[in-house]
């Protein structure tokens, strides 16, 4: 009898492996030193110790595996986001019924809310993203049945989004364009006049904004946070927040990266016939998930500390990184984004088989665009380690470099 292979679909065949596949790749048959402990900053995961109060509030309220939830999810936490959206950014207040959608995780809405926006009935449509990336915007936009095209973010631009960099026959095809801010992986926060220019092109050529936001907690000055999407249409007259929706996390910001709980904010049409996406999709938020999540947002005092932390380890490592790799610190967000004096991906396992300190490699943040990686002699330092452990591993990065290439800072 016959046996024939089952048909899957093509489009997974054009995704590429994922960056922290690739690093095992890499690493294959290196032998890190016995005797170092092993220090890995090369995933942003949070590392922080989950506050107390929000593991209690989930435990507590484990009596709601019983039920099914709502994919819209229950009143009480679409409100409490929408009051927290509401005075974080100094908005009008947000609508919890239509302008609010928690979701499991924004990683998961990310991917979920290309498959709602993209078009194929269209020509040819285009998902722009900034290059470097988090590889879902890419994925995305590739199992939408979209292709993703790119916008160099260079640091002799001060990693501004280069929209000119696009042609008109281009950007007439453009349905949706991910946008991150602060920037993973070079910690950029928009300005209100990028967001201008963002908006303007929005108008003209009729595509959707989807602003990744779940670095917004993670920043320096307590007088400064980053400025926001919905804040930036605020400020600019867009009250409706029309073509632009906003995602964000509480794994960053309340360290619960395992809780999986984010949500989606802005233009309430977009959000009606997402919600009716989701409800085929199937990604409701449990009942005790929900209840943590309303303890997490609604206590800042806990961020505030989680800040405190990572400034103190900028602090710490940004002098000894510095004469060694010429680091600068960044506007926002938990990561170095460090030039390397060699090939990165050279760098990243030589430096793994020396000190047994991982980090990852630009390029596999990166795709090649206009004959250039932009990731290409960079390599992100992620500070999600204890205090302590990054800084002995700046130890061991600095006392690598100076062994490996001299000054190179």
């Amino acid at each position: 009898m016959l046996s024939l292979e089952p048909e899957l679909n093509p489009r997974l065949d054009l995704l590429q492996p994922y960056p922290f596949e690739r690093l095992r790749q890499l690493f294959a048959g290196v032998e890190a030193p016995a005797g170092q402990s092993p220090v890995r900053l090369s995933i942003g995961e949070p590392q922080h110790a989950t506050p107390a109060f929000i593991q209690e509030a989930l435990v507590m309220n484990l009596r709601g595996l019983s039920a099914y939830p709502t994919t819209a999810g229950g009143d009480a936490l679409r409100e409490t986001i929408a009051n927290w959206l509401t005075h974080r950014y100094g908005l009008d207040p947000i609508d919890p019924a239509s302008e609010v959608l928690p979701v499991c995780g924004s990683r998961e809405a990310l991917f979920a809310f290309a498959q709602a926006i993209v078009d194929t009935s269209k020509p040819a449509p285009l998902v722009v993203s900034p290059n470097p990336f988090y590889q879902i915007y890419e994925g995305a936009a590739l199992l939408a049945g979209a292709e993703p095209v790119f916008l160099d973010q260079m640091p002799e631009h001060d990693y501004r989004l280069d929209l000119d960099s696009l042609s008109d026959a281009q950007w007439q095809r453009v349905q949706l364009m991910f946008v991150c801010s602060p920037g993973n992986p070079t910690g950029k926060v928009l300005h209100l006049d990028d967001w201008k220019a963002l908006f303007e092109r929005a108008d003209r050529y009729g595509f959707v904004i989807a602003a990744d936001e779940c670095y917004s907690e993670i920043y320096f000055d307590e007088s400064k946070p980053p400025l926001g999407a919905l804040q930036a249409a605020k400020a600019l007259g867009r009250h409706d927040y029309e073509r632009l929706v906003v995602f964000s996390s509480l794994s960053k910001r309340s360290n619960v990266p395992g809780l999986r709980s984010g949500f989606v904010a802005g233009d309430r049409k977009l959000l009606k016939q997402f919600l009716l996406y989701r409800t085929y999709h199937g990604c409701a938020m449990s009942l005790p998930v929900q209840a943590a999540s309303v303890a997490a947002w609604r206590d800042e005092s806990h961020v505030r500390e989680n800040r405190t932390l990572y400034r103190q380890k900028f602090a710490a490592l940004e002098p000894i990184l510095s004469p060694a790799l010429g680091i600068a610190l960044p506007d926002a967000g938990f990561y170095f984004w460090a030039r390397t004096p060699c090939d990165d991906r050279e760098f990243a396992r030589e430096l793994f088989g020396a000190t047994h300190v991982t980090v990852l490699p630009g390029q596999f943040l990166s795709r090649d665009n206009h004959g250039m990686n932009p990731g290409a002699g960079f390599v992100r330092i992620a500070l999600v380690a204890a205090h302590d452990e990054c800084v002995d591993a700046a130890h061991r990065i600095a006392a690598f470099v100076a062994r490996r290439f001299g000054n190179a800072g």
